[in-house]
């Protein structure tokens, strides 16, 4: 077996463990760098102005209750304080994928260049700002997708029996499927491959979809490391559509491995 055949028989998860090493490859670093501190200073005045708020909400808190409970401020504000995180980083995870659109295309352009040696000649910076109302609009077209499954699944958490039992592994499937559609789409989107065609390259290879997705999801849980795990997934699947998917749109009669 060829070193191609056996990088093609990878795991997602391997794929997605792949882009903590590619994060930090000498030339590659700036293109993580520029998401991630656009992340990180919105992040942050977003927090900033989001604990102050709840400084507010707690000193009227107290004033209302009796002296005798006033021990609950320093059991509620770190629940509080926690619960901001998890929220806001998820809400983040969302946003910035919007935000952040352009300069994840352009990290999976440099980390396919880097892994197969060969320029993609996607144009100028000129011609990426021409780009940009097909790129968003890539955007909103995973969002249509999204939005209607996801209320779905959502509606199956108020279904008796069901609600407590398969709904939670649905989701979780689900948000698999949707990290994998998510990161795979920036270099399919580099190579203007149609939205349904990537759909049915990464239905063809379900296992490595799944696994790359679940990796995604479960680090995306992490408030904080989750700040990371965007530049690192769109790593992981660049590398995964050069070894699975970049010969088969190259030569359309070979299907995906």
């Amino acid at each position: 077996m060829n070193q191609t055949t056996e990088r093609s028989q990878k795991s997602g998860v391997n794929y997605f463990l792949d882009g903590f090493s590619l994060i930090k490859v000498k030339g590659l670093r700036s293109f993580v760098f520029i998401p991630l501190m656009i992340n990180l200073v919105l992040f942050a005045g977003v927090l900033y102005f989001a604990i102050g708020q709840l400084g507010l909400m707690f000193d009227w808190v107290s004033a209302q209750l009796p002296d005798y409970l006033s021990w609950l401020n320093f059991l509620l504000w770190p629940l509080a304080v926690l619960t901001l995180l998890v929220v806001l980083s998820f809400l983040f995870s969302s946003v910035m994928n919007w935000l952040a659109a352009p300069f994840n295309g352009l990290l999976a352009e440099k980390v396919e260049q880097y892994l197969t040696g060969k320029d993609l000649n996607t144009g100028t910076t000129i011609d990426l700002v021409k780009d940009l109302p097909r790129i968003l609009g890539r955007e909103w077209i995973k969002l249509k997708y999204y939005l209607p499954r996801a209320i779905i699944c959502l509606i199956l958490f108020w279904i008796p029996f069901v609600g407590q039992t398969f709904a939670p592994i649905i989701w979780f499937l689900f948000s698999a499927w949707m990290m994998a559609i998510q990161y795979c789409d920036y270099p399919f989107d580099n190579h203007k491959v149609p939205f349904g065609d990537m759909k049915f390259a990464l239905n063809q290879t379900k296992g490595s979809s799944f696994s790359f997705g679940a990796a995604v999801t479960l680090f995306s849980m992490i408030p904080i490391v989750n700040f990371i795990v965007m530049p690192v997934a769109i790593c992981g699947a660049t590398s995964m559509w050069v070894d699975k998917y970049r010969e088969a749109y190259k030569h359309p009669d070979i299907a995906p491995e």
